[in-house]
């Protein structure tokens, strides 16, 4: 399958350790955590197996060029001094993606600009024809990487965020990201070993990801293209190879996931995303308010969900928290709570103390994952059990 290159997949902050883990057990080499990345090793195929199967993964780069940059101009000389036909032809299109960390370059699009004019101008001398810019399907998605004055070349082998698995085709006015949902599970420590609830599924999205993740299933075996597929090197019956590899891993799960929702319309919603992503079979979703529900199933029962937290949609915060305690103290015996929320002020209202607490980003929102363990008769009788 070709010889191993160095590999960069981009995450979200406090997922290094979990996307570590998902490329060790894929059989990355080489693995070193950064901030929000890991780099690893792996040649064409395993760069094809990660897009498909990692869960925490917002990208797979591919790094082909890096180089000192001290001032515009030797950002253009640098971008125009590598070969670009070894990637594309003047009749295909580009985007340029850049992130910069740097006091002489300030603006990110300014640099991809930069970027973009040493490309074609490299292609308009060499042949008088230049590629055009497409930024929602090119031909080639370029990542450009500056810190300080090290500038970073790279080929993005995803295209579209990761994130966007290909079944969620009808989302709620605050949906939760499909990896930030995918990486709170992993480290919550799910695997498929109880029923599972989300009692405020929105569109689905926790359930879906708790789903595939108890299946086995592809994380993005639903996607309908990622970037590579038009690279000059694309290998369609090594893809199909490693593809069918991954879905003959799928394999069964024996309880029952439920998402419930009072409103009738995210209900729905969530029901045509479970349909999408063939999940019918394990997940129900139910029009049900959760102050008015109790535990779905007997023995032990697993919770995750991202409750509203006044930034979107509009609560009384104080009483709906303070209801969401109510109910899990009288309801959910025997259930192991996760919790997400950027209202630190108003878990307090919960009025249970959380065990665990992680600091997440829900967007650009500083966020706590919070874990409640509710037992079937006080913690006390729990913890003094032989």
């Amino acid at each position: 399958m070709g010889k191993n290159v160095t590999l960069v997949a981009k995450t979200l902050f406090g997922f290094e350790d979990i996307l570590a883990k998902e490329l060790q057990d894929l059989g990355a080499l080489q693995i070193q955590k950064g901030m929000r990345m890991v780099s690893f090793l792996g040649d064409l195929g395993f760069m094809y197996k990660a897009n498909l199967a990692c869960r925490t993964a917002i990208k797979i780069l591919r790094p082909i060029h890096e180089f000192e940059a001290l001032d515009e101009q030797a950002l253009y000389d640098g971008i125009y001094a590598m070969d670009w036909s070894a990637y594309l032809t003047p009749a295909e299109t580009l985007a340029i993606d850049a992130t910069v960390f740097s006091d002489k370059f300030t603006h990110s699009k300014y640099v991809a600009l930069k970027c973009k004019d040493a490309i074609v101008d490299q292609f308009r001398n060499q042949t008088g024809i230049r590629p055009n810019i497409d930024v929602d399907s090119p031909d080639l998605r370029i990542n450009i990487h500056i810190h300080q004055f090290h500038c970073t070349v790279s080929l993005d082998s995803s295209g579209q965020s990761l994130h966007q698995r290909g079944y969620k085709v009808s989302a709620t006015i605050a949906p939760i990201n499909e990896v930030l949902a995918a990486g709170m599970l992993l480290m919550a420590g799910w695997e498929g070993q109880s029923c599972f609830v989300d009692p405020m599924c929105g569109s689905g999205t926790i359930v879906a990801e708790a789903a595939m993740i108890a299946m086995n299933k592809p994380a993005n075996m639903y996607r309908e293209e990622f970037a590579f597929e038009r690279w000059k090197d694309f290998d369609p019956e090594l893809y199909q190879t490693i593809r069918e590899a991954l879905l003959k891993k799928i394999r069964p799960f024996a309880f029952s996931i439920y998402g419930y929702d009072k409103d009738i319309q995210a209900m729905k919603k969530a029901k045509i995303n479970i349909n999408q992503a063939e999940l019918d079979e394990v997940v129900e979703i139910r029009q049900q308010d959760f102050f008015r529900s109790e535990k779905p199933c007997e023995g032990a029962c697993f919770m995750m969900f991202n409750p509203p937290y006044d930034e979107r949609i509009s609560i009384d915060t104080e009483d709906f928290y303070n209801q969401i305690g109510t109910t899990l103290k009288h309801h959910y015996p025997d259930t192991e709570v996760w919790m997400i929320t950027a209202n630190v002020e108003a878990l307090k209202q919960v009025g249970l103390k959380p065990d665990r607490k992680i600091k997440l980003f829900n967007g650009s929102l500083e966020a706590r994952l919070v874990r409640y363990m509710m037992y079937a008769g006080s913690r006390k009788q729990k913890t003094d059990l032989p």
